[in-house]
């Protein structure tokens, strides 16, 4: 009689938002299935976001593979505190100091499977993606960007993603860039998520008095980028305040770590060039020193799917030499 293949371990994935919290079961070598998304009532309650995590669990559970599950991983908007295993996103303001490594482990699937569950911020994620899979793979030390509802960032330095101690580390989307900046949901001023996120790109093109050529209702940062495309001056001129604020960012953090790559995905890099030839100018002008000069700059290579990978990524074991993954497992 021959014997039954090995079951290959599977883990867990979650990704955490303000537009969307998705989730699918990904393999040792990130490959994704079961994938599913569900729109995040960023508005409403802690326990009605908690609900929709609950569900993307709920139909994680009844998959084939929830048996070879060896692990939960969750990528979060942030802040994060893997100390507490809390998150408070700005963007989710129903969440405060809200326990989610608890509240996932009490799921009774995740229960019954008696798995340990990781948690990190989800630019801390996109960068194990992107350094497992993706456009980091062989950089040594990378800044890894998500531009989207919000800006998150993870670092990749000496070979190895560095939450820091409470996982925030590199979170570039609230350093002040403008010191007389609007007040941000944070509580600081001027910080680079008001002016570079999604929502922030699409709230200035339209107090600058762009509407959408096709004469839709669509005032998205997605719209913007259509019509920035099109050479919509108003459109181009939001993207290129967007870009600065990026730039102003990426050059002190290069400043900062020395580093090698940065890396950028979320939904506003899929603008593509409305945002990434102003950019590359704003370097040229804020990237002045010598050794942060010429930053290798790169499209994120795995979409969409980053937040998941990177989830995924952190319930791995770490390589010889490499810390151990964040978040506790």
């Amino acid at each position: 009689m021959t014997a039954a293949p090995p079951v290959r371990p599977l883990f867990a994935a979650l990704d955490i938002g303000g537009t969307k919290i998705a989730g699918a079961l990904v393999d040792e070598r990130g490959e994704l299935s079961h994938r599913l998304q569900l729109p995040t009532p960023a508005a409403q309650s802690g326990a009605a976001v908690l609900a929709v995590v609950h569900q993307v669990l709920d139909r994680l559970a009844t998959a084939p593979g929830w048996a070879a599950v060896t692990a939960v991983g969750i990528g979060s908007a942030g802040p994060v505190d893997l100390r507490h295993g809390t998150v408070s996103p700005v963007n989710i303001p129903g969440w405060r100091a809200f326990p989610l490594v608890a509240e996932v482990a009490a799921h009774p699937a995740v229960a019954g499977a008696a798995v340990p569950v990781a948690l990190a911020g989800d630019g801390v994620a996109m960068a194990a993606a992107e350094q497992w899979r993706g456009a980091a793979r062989d950089a040594a030390n990378a800044l890894c960007l998500v531009v989207s509802t919000g800006v998150g960032a993870g670092l990749v330095l000496d070979g190895a993603v560095r939450p820091g101690p409470s996982g925030n580390a590199g979170h570039l989307g609230h350093i002040s860039v403008d010191l007389d900046g609007d007040p941000c949901p944070c509580g600081s001023r001027g910080c680079l998520e008001g002016i570079a996120s999604g929502p922030a790109i699409a709230r200035r093109a339209v107090a600058r008095g762009w509407r959408p050529s096709n004469g839709g209702e669509d005032r998205s940062a997605r719209a913007v980028a259509a019509d920035a495309l099109a050479g919509d001056p108003v459109a181009l001129a939001s993207f290129d305040r967007a870009a600065q604020a990026l730039a102003a960012g990426i050059a002190a953090t290069a400043a900062l770590v020395d580093l090698d790559r940065v890396v950028i995905g979320g939904g506003v890099a899929a603008a593509g060039a409305p945002l990434f030839d102003p950019l590359a100018r704003h370097l040229d002008r804020y990237a002045a020193l010598p050794y942060v000069r010429g930053l290798d700059v790169r499209r994120a290579e795995l979409g969409t799917d980053a937040g998941l990978i990177g989830a995924a990524a952190l319930c791995r074991p770490a390589p010889a030499g490499r810390q151990a993954p964040p978040g506790p497992l």
